[in-house]
């Protein structure tokens, strides 16, 4: 039976204790209880200007999670520096310009071969676990597999945006593409956007989802439901 984890992103809760100093809310606890509800993994994607996650947070984060901390952004010599010296479960490159507000795209896996394949080879020689963002173009994919990642997280905003209009039709790249990216020896994520909404649709269509990574509208659903109850929520969409 496929079973598709839930790692939580608990950036929004760090940009809650930023906008006040101090440290409430508490983000070590709460990845502590989001753990004990049930998620199965803590995301986490700390920018340049430490807008949200602080890179002291990362550090402290490995300490006390349980399960598995995956670090998202983009590969510059101090992120890579950070997630080797804490050896996260897994380390996910994003394509982000340093002032963008969210991730808003894939790689162009051909485009950066050689950048890309380095940044691989190093964090696999550490033990890390490697994801890239990408479309679900085929040649995107292919181009994932040949420069060596374990995993490719499908970014999930155009899936979103088309779900209210055809939600078959929205899906169905991403169905092929993951059919495709497991064919060829890879694992499948995906992440962006995706809420209790469109969650449940998306991950019944595709035959193979190892993992989803969900940080802004589960925590925004917490705020409504309460954090517990939001991660249980989350979980029964995926089974």
């Amino acid at each position: 039976m496929k079973m598709t984890k839930l790692s939580v992103n608990i950036n929004k809760i760090a940009t809650i204790r930023n906008a006040r100093g101090g440290n409430t809310p508490d983000l070590l606890a709460a990845a502590i209880n989001i753990e004990s509800y049930g998620g199965q993994g803590i995301t986490v994607h700390p920018r340049p200007d430490e807008r949200h996650i602080r890179y002291q947070d990362v550090r402290d984060l490995k300490k006390v999670c349980t399960t598995e901390l995956n670090v998202e952004g983009y590969p510059s010599r101090d992120w890579l520096d950070l997630v080797i010296s804490v050896k996260a479960d897994q380390a996910t490159l994003v394509p982000d310009a340093t002032d963008a507000v969210t991730s808003n795209s894939g790689w162009d896996t051909i485009k950066n071969e050689s950048m890309l394949s380095e940044v691989i080879s190093e964090l696999k020689s550490h033990g890390i676990r490697t994801s890239i963002f990408t479309s679900t173009d085929i040649g995107i994919i292919d181009g994932a597999r040949k420069i060596g990642t374990d995993r490719i997280e499908l970014y999930t905003e155009p899936y979103a945006k088309h779900f209210d209009i055809d939600k078959k039709v929205a899906c169905s790249p991403f169905i092929l593409a993951s059919s495709h990216a497991s064919s060829i020896g890879l694992g499948i994520n995906a992440g962006h956007d995706l809420n209790l909404k469109n969650l449940g649709f998306f991950a019944n269509g595709l035959t193979v989802l190892d993992e989803v990574s969900i940080g802004h509208a589960l925590i925004s659903d917490a705020l409504y439901f309460g954090l517990e109850n939001t991660v249980q929520m989350y979980l029964k969409m995926l089974r």
